[in-house]
């Protein structure tokens, strides 16, 4: 990368570290974004990383030996296109730090329970004692974790569609694909497309790596038909003779391993202890890894009892006079809405709405009118909402997030259960769903006082 010219796409937290990385391995760096301002971006001034913000300059991409994309940029914008009809290369942020790996990844993608899954996966293989970073998608991104990565690494990387769509050589050695509907319309033109995106995590693989695939989900099944890893299906729906299921052992229910050989138990299902039994998928996902690299079953039983979940991802927040307040602000889309919702019994008031992002919000009709007293729907997305559930439950408006818990709390009492289960985006009202769930949060906790 030497002297090369590489603009890299995006001042989030994604490109300012791979401006960084290239910087330090002396390439000549722009740092573009449509933000006027960016002051995280600040400390990149003294490696020499040029800033250029309030918009994306034609000639710094055209001019361009390679461009780099955060996952947050559109590669269909016009400089990005016109960059392209030049010969530009233009990759994601995933595959630069890929290049520069030294340790092998675990790659983990699925329109839900990515976060989980990565971080359970990350404690499972630390508490049986390898070394591990954990990021990508969340928290630190791959290209600063080059500097730390040995032969010996295992990179255990959250993989949304938006990075996979911009690879070229990423090959993961384990490729964790959990389930698949369709979500981010908003960006991908279609549902084949976003598929595609998502397919894509198997694309490099070959009979040396392995594919752990829900055998319970057909959509993951028929994106893993031509797959040349060897396959590893993890599901408790049907009869799985070589892969990792459920099954009651002495009268007591285990995620078990089977194959020709037999079968042997990894984590028994009492010891995981998040709200919600969709959870199980994940850490059956998480454990199947853990059989793969050969970590010892009472050390990743020891990581799950220990896990209580992510913040954000059905994260019980208070019991505020009977009525209990359930953050699920990671529930972006319509799928991760519905199985939030699937997890409660009755007296159900969810907090729904946002930026839509594509779906059928008409899936929840039937599960909220056996499980919901109403719903309160706030965002852009109020009247698509109140349209997709007429007829099925009562629908309440509010302008805020602070008015729709007031407004939902009055209505789950004495005994009910108020989620925050949005279905949508949060960039109407707010920076990020992270964001959206501290104010939740914040705002729950004035209940109490």
């Amino acid at each position: 990368m030497k002297n090369r010219r590489v603009t890299v796409a995006g001042a989030a937290r994604s490109g300012i570290a791979a401006a960084e990385l290239l910087a330090r391995r002396g390439a000549r760096v722009t740092l573009s974004d449509t933000r006027a301002d960016v002051p995280e971006a600040a400390p990149l001034g003294p490696l020499g990383v040029a800033l250029e913000l309030g918009g994306h300059r034609l000639e710094t991409f055209t001019r361009a030996d390679l461009i780099v994309m955060s996952p947050g940029v559109p590669p269909e914008q016009p400089v990005i296109q016109a960059a392209r009809a030049r010969g530009v290369p233009v990759i994601a942020e995933i595959e630069l730090a890929y290049r520069w790996l030294r340790g092998r990844v675990i790659a983990i993608t699925g329109t839900k329970g990515k976060s989980t899954t990565t971080v359970l996966t990350g404690r499972i293989l630390e508490t049986a004692g390898f070394k591990v970073t954990v990021g990508g998608n969340i928290g630190v991104p791959l290209s600063a974790q080059v500097s730390d990565s040995t032969p010996d690494t295992f990179h255990v990387v959250e993989t949304s569609s938006f990075q996979l769509e911009q690879i070229d050589t990423f090959h993961p050695w384990i490729a964790v694909m959990l389930n698949f509907s369709p979500d981010h319309l908003d960006r991908h033109p279609t549902v084949d497309a976003y598929a595609a995106a998502k397919a894509r995590i198997f694309e490099n693989q070959d009979e040396g790596d392995f594919a752990v695939i829900n055998a319970d989900d057909p959509s993951v099944l028929d994106l893993a038909r031509q797959v040349r890893a060897t396959k590893l299906p993890f599901g408790r729906e049907k009869a799985i003779d070589s892969g990792t299921t459920v099954k009651s052992v002495e009268g007591r229910s285990w995620i078990v391993r089977t194959s020709d050989f037999g079968e042997y138990g990894l984590v028994p299902v009492d010891a995981i202890h998040l709200l919600g039994p969709h959870f199980v998928y994940d850490v059956m996902a998480a454990t199947s890894v853990g059989s793969i690299v050969r970590a010892n079953p009472d050390d990743m039983t020891r990581a799950v009892e220990t896990f209580s979940g992510l913040e954000h991802a059905m994260e019980l927040v208070a019991d505020v006079g009977g009525v209990r307040f359930v953050n699920d602000s990671k529930a972006t889309n319509v799928e991760s809405a519905l199985r939030s919702i699937e997890s409660f019994d009755r007296d159900l008031v969810p907090i729904v709405g946002g930026r839509f992002k594509g779906g059928d919000l008409r899936v929840l009709r039937e599960p909220l009118k056996q499980r919901a007293k109403a719903v309160v729907a706030i965002g852009e997305a109020r009247p698509l909402v109140r349209e997709a559930l007429a007829g099925a439950i009562d629908v309440h408006e509010a302008q805020t997030l602070a008015d729709a818990i007031a407004r939902a709390y009055a209505l789950a009492k004495p005994s009910g259960v108020v989620l925050l289960a949005p279905a949508c985006a949060s960039f109407d009202m707010f920076r990020d769903y992270a964001e959206r769930g501290r104010q939740f949060k914040e705002e729950v906790k004035k209940l109490t006082l």
